[in-house]
């Protein structure tokens, strides 16, 4: 499969490094240096493209990909305001659309885990729940975007809370996470539910990059000439 890698941080090289070792060829590799390169011609040149870059750079990365009918999965956050938008030109295109906080493998076992103890919890009002999430201070955005599905998560199961805080909050509606920025931390989350009697505890650790990256490598096999929005709950088939 021809992949194209839109951003080539330590994310994008790692992914580089994984799709290799299935098989797979980088056509394009667009960084900084070389943003003149991406042009028409050369995405088309893809089977598949993988954006990790930023917030202020994907949605135009993403439209440009949809737009030239190349299926494109994007890991980036902080622009999923604009994701309706995104899902009606995949589909108007006929092309495909990935788009996931965390591609771990074991994060979205850890996001099915998280929603069965949250339904739960629901009916449990003495645990007060609240999530943490430590990254590496290189991490550009803040709760992180795996934090955040959490807790939409947790507010969509749990009745007793009714947003999420990026701070400690005393007000019962409000779901505080705590947000820390330690090297070399790869990504903690913790979703922790406390009571007088004992704690319940859910925590993932990541040790290193590949994980992530072999999970949008295995996005990108998946999305290959599928038309539509799809999650990584349908490429894991959880």
């Amino acid at each position: 499969m021809n992949i194209a890698l839109i951003g080539y941080g330590k994310m994008g090289k790692a992914i580089h490094e994984i799709a290799k070792e299935r098989g797979h060829e980088a056509v394009l590799i667009i960084d900084a240096d070389n943003l003149s390169d991406l042009t028409p011609e050369n995405i088309r040149k893809a089977d598949v493209a993988i954006e990790f870059t930023s917030p202020h750079t994907a949605y135009n990365n993403v439209k440009f990909c949809l737009e030239n009918k190349v299926p494109v999965v994007c890991g980036s956050t902080g622009w999923l305001d604009k994701l309706d938008e995104m899902k009606a030109l995949a589909t108007e295109k006929q092309t495909g659309l990935i788009v996931a906080s965390n591609f771990s493998v074991g994060v979205n076992i850890f996001f099915e885990v998280n929603k069965r103890l949250a339904q739960l919890m629901n009916g449990q009002s003495n645990y007060e729940v609240t999530l943490k999430e430590i990254h590496h201070t290189a991490k550009k955005d803040a709760p992180s975007g795996t934090a955040i599905s959490l807790a939409e998560q947790v507010l969509e199961e749990l009745g007793r809370k009714d947003k999420w805080v990026n701070e400690e909050s005393a007000q019962p509606g409000d779901l505080s996470i705590i947000s820390e920025r330690i090297d070399p931390a790869p990504g903690t989350h913790f979703v922790k539910y406390s009571s007088a009697i004992d704690d319940i505890e859910i925590i993932h650790t990541a040790h290193n990059r590949t994980g992530f990256a072999l999970g949008a490598v295995l996005a990108a096999e998946f999305l290959k000439n599928k038309v539509g929005f799809f999650g990584m709950k349908e490429v894991l088939n959880l």
